[in-house]
């Protein structure tokens, strides 16, 4: 199990960063053979992620809630994003293109994702009683106090410096 900080915290990231947001719905349960293999391709490519830095993953975190499942990942960059989902040598396109033959739009399987680009100054996060989580993985975790105390002087500490 994941260690407590027994203490409020918050997470702050070098510059910008994307958070991506990707999901599964399974609208039929009982069709095991359209849902399972979108479900087991999401863990190998985060593997592959995990296992290649260089791409630009920072940290993914999977949460089930059936019939959905949701992936929450920090990216160094958008370019990182993309130049993984378009890399036809990687685990993203081949199973983006087997969906699409074998579900495609028929209504078996929900598909979706969400992209944002957060710039310094455009966040803020408190964790208390946690062990490191979200962007406290993905960046990095501080005592939240002084200038990290509320969420707006939070979001002042995460602007850039100006000198």
């Amino acid at each position: 199990m994941a260690q407590i900080i027994k203490q409020r915290m918050a997470a702050e990231a070098d510059g910008s960063f994307v958070l991506f947001l990707i999901g599964m719905r399974v609208n039929r349960w009982w069709k095991v053979w359209k849902w399972w293999p979108v479900a087991t391709a999401m863990p190998r490519m985060i593997i592959e992620l995990y296992k290649n830095p260089e791409l630009g993953m920072l940290h993914a975190q999977t949460l089930f809630a059936f019939p959905n499942i949701v992936v929450t990942q920090y990216w160094r960059s958008f370019e990182d994003l993309e130049a993984y989902a378009k890399d036809k040598d990687r685990a993203h396109l081949p199973a983006w293109q087997a969906f699409n033959k074998s579900v495609g739009s028929d209504g078996d399987v929900g598909i979706w994702h969400e992209t944002y680009l957060i710039s310094p100054g455009q966040y803020e996060n408190v964790y208390n009683n946690m062990p490191a989580w979200g962007l406290g993985v993905a960046g990095t975790l501080h005592e939240a106090k002084g200038p990290r105390a509320s969420a707006g002087k939070r979001l002042k500490a995460t602007l850039p410096d100006p000198s």
